[in-house]
């Protein structure tokens, strides 16, 4: 594989993917709002760890997931429950279930501190396979700034249809007006809305991954894209069977 440089890519790719990961990889670095910019870092460390541990590839064939033997591959430096939380999102995310979300919760992985670390997982991965398609070797990870978290978690904050508490279709305002407008959304987008900053990080990449907010609703216009609308949905369903998503 390539030093990397996108540069060394064989393919054009668009300033706005390479700005957006930028922009990313700044933001990951800093404190969030339940974990330290470090332990951030160390997030995203183990979700490249995960792709390489053998002990995620067989227990993802075993009968149960959750009593099977074995240590992860892992750096040390987060605790064995996030470390094998980061390592199941990447690897067996389908059997992921409530109890087992309770579970963590009782063993000090609050609900707001998972919903944060999903958020790193899926945008740190999703850039990742970026480069892989592209054969291209994995961005560097950023240094980590120093400073704590500041332990925001929205008010209106409720339990409905997900494992853990959800902002409502109508609960966009105030600090979390900008993530969708008021009454428009969809599951999900309210999926992380617990650490709204997990969700403007998701956004930040999906909509140059995908579509902007903006555009969900352009279904024939230009997207000043090479593919249609048509052909990024085609991709995406695509893409979503094989990796068993829900949505």
């Amino acid at each position: 594989m390539r030093p990397f440089s996108y540069d060394n890519s064989p393919y054009p790719i668009r300033p706005d993917l390479k700005a957006a990961y930028r922009e990313y990889w700044q933001v990951l670095a800093k404190p969030g709002n339940w974990w330290t910019g470090a332990e951030r870092v160390a997030i995203a460390e183990e979700v490249r760890n995960a792709t390489r541990c053998d002990y995620c590839a067989e227990r993802k064939q075993a009968l149960s997931p959750y009593n099977f033997p074995g240590e992860h591959r892992n750096r040390g430096e987060l605790d064995e429950v996030a470390t094998d939380a980061v390592h199941r999102i990447v690897t067996d995310q389908a059997r992921i279930s409530q109890s087992w979300i309770s579970g963590i919760a009782e063993k000090g992985l609050s609900d707001c501190k998972y919903v944060e670390l999903l958020g790193i997982v899926v945008t740190v991965f999703s850039i990742d396979e970026f480069s892989r398609a592209l054969g291209l070797a994995l961005e560097p990870l950023p240094q980590p700034e120093a400073g704590k978290p500041d332990h925001y978690r929205p008010a209106q904050a409720v339990h409905d249809t997900g494992f853990v508490a959800m902002l409502p279709a109508d609960g966009a305002t105030g600090a979390e007006a900008d993530l969708w407008k008021n009454g428009q959304t969809a599951n999900v987008l309210r999926a992380m809305s617990l650490v709204p900053d997990a969700v403007r990080g998701w956004m930040l990449v999906g909509g140059a991954q995908y579509l902007s907010m903006k555009d969900m609703r352009n279904f024939s216009g230009d997207l000043g894209r090479s593919l249609n609308r048509m052909q990024i949905e085609l991709v995406a369903g695509r893409v979503s069977a094989i990796n068993e998503c829900f949505y």
